[in-house]
């Protein structure tokens, strides 16, 4: 019996377990799962910062009438505060510094006019000053111990700089999977040799070890051949070595699609195979107690290539604890018709408009071996299986892979 893809994404989902944590350098952390939260260790800023380069005054003297104030010293970025000794007088400063005790209002260089005379330095003011401007004020940022990152966050540019801020030199984030990716057939060869006619050059296994790279996770691959002895001998020792395994090929019902048999015969718990969808439908998931679990995918490059950022990118995610990513939805471009009840899955090119709609545009697609197709596209748009037509301007659900 088929599973609708509702039906299947649920019993892999249902599997997940917590792949645990390590602690690396913050500098190493990009793009890896945040397992801890991370506090203020003090104010943002730490102080009253100054915004752009000036003058900073007393304001009350400025409101008194005052719009020239000789100058006492220059309050440098990186320097300890000053104190302004006379409210009558300024002292320069410039942007990023402390803002000196006994001021409270920063005047740019711009609403200013420098003057000199017998080594008496001093500015005039010129347009309207408001009372606090040019600072960022300590603390209005973030309080101190305030939470700044919350674990299942991805890290990246952003947090990386926060991290450095608080003095986070090494940071908890989540274990990896170990995973491999297991080419089939007889009819692959390495990518550098020169196929025969009847052979082809091995790509899917990059195309899926790529798409994990994506989300930071290396991956190793292995060839098997179609030969019963020689598939066991190869998978057994992974057994214990690894977390995931992800197969491309050797599901369907060929004379020579001995997958399926061999996983049962080293452990395997089946727990589907075929899925109410297009492309993809041989597709095959399965558990080792105590083991891997097994993706085994059809063989056909876009089959493949769509059940990993339906089914297996969503599993990593959540059993690395990341936050569980909103939903994207795009408007259909033209209208489409499927006969067949099953879930399609198009090649799209995502296009944003001026008015904000997201649209997806389907690709010319001559079914699941046309790898091509997905050269111009960005996602796949899932056209549910209660319809079979599919008017456009409708919206449907996108799932992403650039």
């Amino acid at each position: 019996m088929m599973l609708t893809v509702a039906a299947a994404f649920k019993a892999v989902m249902d599997t997940v377990w917590d792949l645990g944590t390590e602690t690396v350098a913050f500098e190493t952390a990009t793009g890896r799962v945040l397992r801890e939260p991370i506090l203020a260790d003090r104010p943002f800023p730490p102080f009253d910062r100054i915004t752009m380069d000036g003058i900073a005054v007393n304001y009350d003297s400025y409101v008194r009438g005052q719009h020239i104030f000789g100058v006492e010293d220059i309050q440098a970025a990186g320097a300890p505060q000053l104190q302004l000794s006379n409210t009558a007088n300024c002292i320069e400063v410039m942007t990023g510094a402390v803002l000196p005790e006994m001021t409270d209002t920063v005047i740019p260089y711009e609403h200013l006019e420098f003057s000199e005379h017998e080594g008496f330095r001093r500015f005039t003011v010129h347009g309207t000053v408001k009372k606090g401007q040019n600072i960022h004020y300590k603390g209005s940022d973030v309080d101190k111990g305030a939470a700044l990152l919350q674990p299942g966050v991805v890290i990246g540019p952003a947090e990386i700089g926060v991290l450095a801020t608080v003095g986070k030199t090494r940071v908890r984030v989540s274990r990896q999977p170990r995973v491999v990716v297991i080419a089939t057939g007889d009819e692959l060869v390495p990518v550098h040799a020169t196929p025969a006619l009847h052979q082809v050059r091995m790509s899917n296994v990059y195309s899926l070890v790529a798409a994990l790279e994506q989300i930071g996770i290396k991956a190793r691959y292995i060839h098997l051949t179609d030969e019963v002895a020689t598939m066991r001998a190869q998978l057994e020792p992974l057994l214990t070595e690894t977390d995931i395994w992800i197969s491309s090929g050797a599901v369907s019902a060929g004379k020579f699609d001995y997958l399926p048999a061999v996983l049962q015969q080293l452990g395997m718990q089946q727990v589907f195979h075929k899925v109410q969808q297009r492309p993809g439908k041989p597709f095959l998931f399965g558990t080792f107690p105590d083991g891997p679990l097994v993706f085994a995918l059809p063989g056909n490059p876009v089959s493949g290539f769509m059940c990993f950022y339906r089914y297996i990118r969503p599993w990593i995610q959540a059993a690395m604890g990341e936050v569980n990513p909103a939903p994207v939805y795009a408007q259909l471009a033209e209208k489409i018709v499927f006969d067949a009840a099953l879930e399609y899955y198009i090649p799209v090119k995502l296009q944003s408009q001026p008015d904000g709609v997201l649209l997806a545009i389907p690709q010319p697609y001559q079914g699941s071996g046309d790898l091509a197709s997905l050269l111009k596209a960005d996602a796949f748009l899932a056209l549910p299986l209660e319809e079979n037509v599919f008017e456009k301007g409708n919206c449907y659900e996108v799932w992403k892979f650039r």
